[in-house]
Order: structure tokens, then C-alpha cells, then sequence
């Protein structure tokens, strides 16, 4: 990023200064493509995960329907106004059978997250591909979650496009990127002077970007997070806490919910002790309501009462001690001296 922060030159400019951002530019999106196994040409740079998905869906949707998962995040649902909602089963995964004859009601474009951002559950997204395939569907990836979490890449997924964001990665925030099928075409919905190849105008913010190519890079998969992450939803279960969500998930995310004791009661006690937890989307905490994802996954009575926790690349076991003494501590004063006893 500092590299990019010293070339004072517009990636589109061809003299010396302008060719010099330009390389780097085009070296960070061939690092992005490499992980994902996608071709360079085929990577357009956004501004962020809400962008890419919104591109995706208002630029590939034309003469098609629109379905999304029933758990899918707010960029996703408010970019497919009046779209099909897929369900999803009590495990948080959306439901084969019902995609299945969703599909069969005419051409759509699929949104399905991979990972989803509250529960960390995991979609099976290889096989809404099997089934996008045989209907002559197109398949639009959510993967902001995942990246670099849990392996994948575009073929593995079976998607025609993917949306990824840079901050998720512990890269800068106002970076992201839409990777596309080859061959895919895709109506720009930035008009500009043709950047991207014509499909998202406006001037590059390649320091963001090249600081993306760096997280991106750097990102290790999960390492030793799936243990740790267990260890905290113990230390919660253990005060009385649920764990929403179940199959496949990722392994540093957990969502709990603490019955009887609101969601935003639970994050202004825990932030007091040095602790940051979320209540739903973090982009949503300043807004703290019913969570549409538990709601979906039939979890009514907790919808209001659980909290997101996540667990960074460089969390130790004395966090997650730290984290179950002040979770303790969030209980009300009955409940705190039964679970004492």
C-alpha cells in the first residue's frame, strides 16, 4: 500500500507514471486471480463486497429471475428487490429440493452465499451449482465470508461470478472484486471512462487494491481457529448459551444466543470488558434488531438475543478465557449464581 501510495500517476494514464500504476494495478489483479484459479481479464475491481454483489445481480439478471437465499446478506437482498426466496433448513444450509423447483419455474440467477456472515454455516454450494447447470441457471457467489477461511475457487464452487472484499481479509476497507465466468458478459452499472474493460468506471483506488492483492496473499486458510472457536462456544454453552447454526461452518465464526438476555445487552456489556462482538451484521450493529438469518432458520425465540462472534487470524487462548470470564458476567444475576453452583 505504501508502494501504491507513492505513484502519484492514473493506471489509465500511458506515460511513465501512469504505465508505472498501471503494472501494479494489473500485478494485484493477477495475485486475486490466482487464488481463486480465474483468469485476470475476468476480475473487476469494486469498491468493497456490497458493490460486487450488487453489480453482479443488477448486470447479470436481465431476462431472468432472481433467487436468493433466505439467509443472505443485506447487500444481497437489497439489491434483488421482489426477488424468490429460497429457504433454508434448521441447520442454517439452504434447502436442495426446494432450490431444485424453484428452478424449474423459468431462467434465473441464483444468489447463494458460501459462508454465511452471522453463523459461519457453510451452503452447499457445489451442488445449487449441479442443479444451476441443469436448468440453465446462473450462479452469483457471496464468498466475502470465506475467503480466506476456507479453500475454494471458481470452479470448484461451480459459480458464474463471486464477489470477494478486501477488510474481510484483514486487508483495508473500500477494496473488493467481482471475478467472472470467462466469456460472461456483464452490463456496467458505473458508466465512466471504460475502466475494467467497460464493465465498472471511475478512477482505481490502487493503494485499497494493492493492499487487497496483499491480504489476499498473506491469508493462511484457518490454521487453529476451528479449536479455539469450539472453546468459546463451550465457555457460552456451558452459561446457558445456544449455538445457531450446524453442518458445515466456518472455523472462526460462531453465532450463540444467550435466551432471555437482548442481543444489544450482550455487546454493551462485553465491549465494556474489551471485547467487540456483534449483533448480527457487523455493518448492521448500529442498528440492533430481530436477526432475519435466525428468523429464517425457524429460531424465533432467539432471534433477538444472539450475538456474532469472530475469531481474527491472531487470537490466543487467553482471549478465548478472557472472553467466557466476561461472557459470564453478561448473565443476569439468577441465572449467574445457578450456573456458579
Amino acid at each position: 500500500m505504501l508502494q501504491a501510495l507513492d505513484l502519484t500517476g492514473n493506471p489509465s494514464s500511458v506515460h511513465a507514471a501512469g504505465r508505472a500504476a498501471r503494472r501494479l494495478l494489473e500485478a494485484a489483479r493477477a495475485t486475486i486471480a490466482d487464488r481463486v484459479e480465474a483468469k485476470p481479464a475476468d476480475v473487476v475491481f469494486t469498491s468493497g463486497g456490497t458493490e460486487a454483489n450488487a453489480l453482479a445481480i443488477r448486470g447479470l439478471a436481465a431476462g431472468r429471475r432472481i433467487i436468493i437465499g433466505a439467509t443472505e446478506h443485506d447487500a444481497v437482498r437489497a439489491a434483488a428487490p421482489g426477488a424468490s426466496i429460497l429457504p433454508v433448513l434448521p441447520s442454517g444450509q439452504a434447502d436442495p429440493a426446494a432450490l431444485d423447483e424453484l428452478l424449474r419455474q423459468g431462467p434465473a440467477l441464483l444468489c447463494l452465499m458460501l459462508a454465511n456472515n452471522e453463523t459461519g454455516v457453510l451452503h452447499p454450494v457445489a451442488e445449487a451449482a449441479r442443479l444451476c447447470r441443469a436448468h440453465g441457471a446462473l450462479l452469483h457467489v457471496d464468498a466475502v465470508q470465506a475467503a480466506g477461511r476456507v479453500a475454494f475457487t471458481c470452479a470448484s464452487l461451480g459459480a458464474h461470478s463471486l464477489a470477494l472484499s478486501a477488510h474481510k481479509l484483514g486487508g483495508p476497507k473500500g477494496a473488493g472484486a467481482l471475478v467472472l465466468a470467462p466469456g460472461l458478459e456483464l452490463a456496467a452499472q458505473i458508466a465512466g471512462g471504460g475502466q475494467e474493460r467497460g464493465r465498472r468506471g471511475g478512477t482505481p483506488a490502487l493503494p485499497a487494491i494493492a493492499g487487497f492483492a496483499a491480504a489476499l496473499q498473506a491469508a493462511s486458510g484457518p490454521g487453529g481457529t476451528a479449536a479455539l472457536r469450539d472453546r468459546a462456544e463451550a465457555a457460552c454453552v456451558a452459561a446457558g448459551a445456544v449455538v445457531c447454526g450446524g453442518g458445515a461452518r466456518l472455523p472462526n465464526t460462531t453465532c450463540v444466543a444467550l435466551p432471555g438476555v437482548r442481543a444489544d445487552t450482550q455487546v454493551i456489556a462485553l465491549d465494556l470488558a474489551g471485547i467487540a462482538v456483534s449483533a448480527g451484521a457487523a455493518c448492521s450493529s448500529g442498528k440492533v434488531g430481530r436477526s432475519h438469518v435466525l428468523e429464517a432458520m425457524g429460531l424465533h425465540d432467539l432471534a433477538g438475543c444472539a450475538i456474532r462472534v469472530s475469531l481474527p487470524w491472531n487470537t490466543t487462548e487467553a482471549d478465548i478465557l478472557a472472553f467466557g470470564a466476561a461472557y459470564r458476567r453478561v448473565l443476569p444475576a439468577g441465572a449467574a449464581a445457578m450456573v456458579q453452583a
